[in-house]
């Protein structure tokens, strides 16, 4: 493959963003010349986006900084219909209260990580719904419906990978490929978009909407997506025993999320470094090639730099002191997550696993269990001995909380009503 021309392209296979391009010699050429409009779609199924739509927050971010200009599409249409890829249900329905709050939270994700405004490379943010709730469906039928190749269709992982597992595939979701591609002619008509990004799971739908526009409207239109992100463990980017890593503060505390990022797993340091954060990348090399316990500095320059980016420097500096003097000095530090302790459940006793589970540091009392079996949960930096061991008010430290540990890096504190919670 020979080097790319443009700096975009040049900064997106650098920090390995892409797995496939419909044409990259056209798009290098294009964006080496002109000003690229380019954009990625984000359904709006919960009020904040997660860290497994964070690489496609990070292109959109390297598009801008490479002078070229995204357009954020949150899906207000299509989130009424969901879209099947890699699914094996359909979506739940929302209502249209339901989209509007979303729609909200995720504005506020996008930020921390975009300029927007009205100059020639700020960003902007355009709701689909603005032109899907108004189609008329013979019309849209009519007009449209020749260009779609229903044999194609099924080939379609988003389609095919759902038929072979024998999930059922209603024509409600089946129709959302179309609806992408449309969307696509509509914001080359509106906004002057000539590029569509996402993950490698939204190839078929990407192509789709390429063809759909060059047929229609005689553009040249590209496709670019980036590999499926999973960790070294091969777990899928963002998901962990307590739930999805979310990006906004109230959904999941700072400290959570720099912890998220400090508990990387030795080999996804470097990928990691170049995916989500700003560092250099000569500084990069150098601290993907620390080993052992110097490693840890790799780990605690990509929380820095990624919980900076979406949450601030003050918030990244806290959650580094916390974790410094809750892991060095073993003090129950501010800053931790918290959870409410009843009162009268406290007075009466709670057996360990109970608590454990109350805290939030594992997803069901069969793993409480198991972790205090095997001497994995501390209990005020005391090693708790049985399972069903009476917690009381006798284990409350003066200032009326309990501190819950597992392992070295996993901490929560148990607070009476009068403390003030600063966390969950």
């Amino acid at each position: 493959m020979s080097a790319a021309r443009s700096e975009l392209l040049r900064v997106l296979e650098e920090r390995q963003y892409v797995h496939q391009i419909t044409d990259r010699d056209a798009l290098d050429a294009k964006a080496a010349s002109a000003r690229v409009i380019a954009y990625i779609g984000f359904d709006c199924t919960a009020t904040s986006l997660h860290v497994g739509n964070l690489v496609s927050i990070m292109m959109l971010r390297r598009l801008q900084q490479t002078g070229h200009k995204p357009v954020v599409l949150v899906g207000g249409g299509t989130t009424k219909i969901g879209d099947p890829s890699g699914k094996d249900e359909a979506r739940k329905v929302l209502t249209d209260a339901d989209i509007a709050a979303n729609k909200e939270g995720i504005r506020k994700n996008f930020a921390s990580f975009l300029k927007f405004g009205t100059g020639p490379t700020d960003a902007v943010m355009v709701d689909n719904a603005d032109w899907l709730d108004r189609l008329g469906y013979i019309a849209f039928l009519r007009e449209f419906g020749a260009h779609f190749s229903v044999n194609r269709m099924l080939t379609m992982d988003s389609v095919r990978l759902r038929l072979e597992r024998e999930q059922p595939l209603s024509f409600l979701e089946f129709n959302y490929m179309v609806l992408q591609a449309y969307d696509f002619l509509e914001l080359s008509r509106r906004q002057g978009v000539t590029l569509q990004m996402g993950g490698s799971d939204q190839w078929g739908n990407i192509v789709t909407g390429v063809d759909l526009t060059r047929k229609v409207d005689g553009r040249e239109m590209y496709g670019l997506t980036t590999p499926l992100i999973t960790t070294a463990g091969g777990a899928k980017m963002g998901k962990t025993a307590q739930g999805a890593v979310w990006l906004s503060a109230d959904k999941l505390l700072p400290y959570d999320y720099w912890q998220f990022w400090r508990n990387t797993h030795d080999g996804d340091v470097g990928r990691f470094l170049r995916l989500f954060t700003d560092l250099p990348l000569d500084e990069i090399a150098r601290l993907e090639k620390l080993e052992g316990q110097e490693l840890n500095e790799a780990k605690i320059a990509l929380a820095n730099a990624a919980t900076t980016m979406n949450h601030g420097e003050a918030a990244a500096r806290a959650a580094e002191e916390t974790a410094r003097k809750t892991f060095e000095q073993g003090t129950a530090a501010e800053g931790l997550p918290t959870f409410r302790l009843d009162s009268a459940a406290l007075a009466a006793g709670i057996p360990a696993f109970e608590l454990v589970f109350a805290s939030g540091l594992v997803p069901s009392k069969g793993e409480a269990r198991k972790l205090i079996r095997s001497g994995g949960v501390r209990l005020n930096d005391q090693v708790i001995g049985n399972e069903t061991e009476i917690i009381g008010r006798q284990h409350l430290d003066g200032d009326g909380r309990i501190k819950l540990s597992i392992g070295k890096k996993r901490h929560a504190l148990g607070v009476t009503q009068g403390y003030k919670v600063g966390g969950k």
